[in-house]
């Protein structure tokens, strides 16, 4: 008699799912994800704390956004690690819409679970979300508005842009103050973008309300002792490199001497090597010294001999920002110093924010560059508050960029689900139940903003559905009065490439999941004790 054992062609370690249990295990994994987030959704959204272990064992984060709560857990489902990857690069590419575009891939997940339930097969599905997903972006582009040409306008449409996106995160009792802000400090680019000339500076104490935008660069370093405390016309040398005398370089040399003389006599050599250095720097007619990493005693006094500020320990971000806005270079060697491009700006002194004291680099070369301080009463609102805001900013260089607005609460999703919903009325076949389910997905985000808020989410839906049915289609979720609302008239707009990013990177990876028929874990490899080298 014959064994009809199965071949197993993987090594015994190696994990293999097909066809409708990787699937399932594909679904179930990233509707998790989005029913992690969904909650923070909208601007009645709630917030996560997230306690981290190991390292940084017991510090606290409170937040609420989508791309920091997923980037800090841990996932081993690789559906849920393909939405984290697609939040990240949500946030690194317009720096909003975090939350929205994982909770939109996740609905869209789930709605081809039931469709794939009723034995259609995931190419058609694919095929309905294509069309649908050219159909829901040509409405948004034919919704959008353009007032870049009006300067006063398009200013009110940044104010609006940043109301909107802080609306929903810890700064939304201050949005105004806030807001304010990071129009200013964006415009202050001159349509470059370039968000690393915007410096953010956090300090605790005061309230959220005592932030403020400085048109200058902050530095949170102090010169050293017995050096100027303010310069004039600075000229700036900037460096990396290492200014100790107190150690030998040669890693695990040893010296024998036979008297206390000849450790002085070597003392001796090492201050005159450091000295030979400081003698370099000086001749490059520099009155600022820069450098990123320590400055030890002698140096230090060589420099305040020489009537020189001299910084120590710039951080790197800090110092990298630091020769963007002066316009110099970073070096490390000091022997042409008609190679070397010196920083400049008219004036650097000391000012005090709260009990500290910082340095402000004033009338910088970038003169665009400033710096933005964040007040709070404890660390953790700083921390949200900075992200908050780096947000903000992110999506004002966006829209900077490419200046189309779209409008918010909602509007622009029941939009594109209308639209969605009326081109699959006339798509014969399979396909138009593909498109049914997409513009259901899309009506999730506003049904979920609804109920984070406490609000009767079946009424508002309804009421808004039929107001679009009816060519309303600036109409809206007011979440203040929980109603609907023209959201033209509330001024509450967004970006057209945050609302762009959300529907074409959702779709992308919806459609990446689901054709997905197997998972194969590999063997993990085994650790060999002993290997017998002869």
């Amino acid at each position: 008699m014959v064994s009809l054992n199965p071949v197993r062609v993987l090594k015994h370690e190696a994990e293999e799912e097909k066809g409708e249990i990787a699937r399932l295990s594909s679904f179930i994994g990233a509707i998790a994800i989005g029913d992690l987030v969904k909650s923070t959704l909208g601007p009645k959204g709630m917030d996560k704390i997230l306690v981290s272990y190991g390292r940084y064992a017991g510090s606290v984060e409170v937040t609420n956004d989508g791309a920091t709560i997923l980037k800090s857990i841990g996932v081993d489902n690789p559906a849920a690690k393909i939405l984290v990857d697609m939040s990240k690069v949500q946030d690194d590419e317009v720096g909003d819409g975090t939350t929205s575009v994982t909770v939109l891939a996740s609905e869209l997940l789930r709605e081809a679970e039931r469709m794939i339930d009723q034995k259609i097969h995931p190419q058609t599905i694919i095929g309905g979300w294509r069309k649908a997903v050219e159909v829901a972006r040509s409405a948004l582009l034919q919704a959008s508005r353009d007032n870049s040409s009006n300067l006063e306008i398009f200013r009110e449409d940044l104010m609006n842009i940043a109301r909107t996106t802080l609306s929903s995160k810890i700064l939304s009792q201050h949005k105004e103050h806030f807001s304010k802000l990071a129009v200013d400090a964006v415009l202050r680019l001159k349509g470059s973008g370039d968000l690393a000339a915007i410096h953010l500076i956090k300090k605790t104490g005061g309230t959220l309300e005592d932030s403020f935008l400085d048109e200058g660069f902050l530095l949170d370093k102090k010169p050293g002792v017995h050096q100027p405390k303010l310069v004039e016309n600075a000229k700036i040398l900037i460096a990396n490199t290492p200014m100790d005398t107190d150690k030998i370089k040669v890693f695990g040399s040893h010296i024998k001497v036979d008297s206390m003389a000849k450790i002085a006599e070597l003392e001796v050599a090492e201050k005159e090597k450091m000295k030979d250095k400081v003698n370099k720097i000086l001749k490059h007619n520099c009155n600022v010294f820069i450098n990123r990493q320590l400055i030890y005693n002698y140096p230090e006094q060589l420099f305040a001999d020489a009537g020189i500020m001299a910084i120590e320990h710039a951080d790197f971000e800090g110092i990298e920002r630091l020769a963007l806005v002066t316009g110099g270079e970073i070096v490390s060697t000091f022997d042409n110093p008609e190679m070397v491009k010196l920083g400049t700006c008219n004036v650097i002194e000391q000012i005090m924010i709260g009990e500290d004291v910082l340095l402000r680099f004033g009338g910088v070369a970038l003169g665009e560059a400033c710096t933005i301080v964040i007040r709070g009463a404890t660390q953790q609102i700083i921390d949200e508050a900075d992200r908050s805001l780096h947000d903000a900013l992110c999506v004002l260089a966006a829209t900077v960029k490419e200046s189309r607005i779209v409008y918010g609460g909602g509007c622009s999703e029941m939009l594109m689900a209308v639209a969605v919903s009326n081109a699959a009325a006339k798509t014969p076949g399979k396909e138009a139940v593909a498109m049914e389910a997409y513009a259901r997905a899309l009506q999730q985000l506003p049904t979920i903003i609804a109920d984070n808020a406490g609000y009767d989410s079946a009424q508002l839906i309804s009421e808004l559905r039929a107001a679009h049915a009816i060519n309303k289609t600036t109409m809206g979720l007011n979440m203040d009065k929980g109603t609907i609302g023209d959201m033209k008239e509330l001024g509450i707009t967004e970006s057209f490439v945050v609302k762009r990013q959300v529907l074409l990177s959702a779709t992308e990876a919806a459609e990446m999941i689901l054709r997905v028929d197997n998972i194969i874990k590999a063997a993990p490899r085994k650790r060999v004790e002993d290997r017998g080298y002869c």
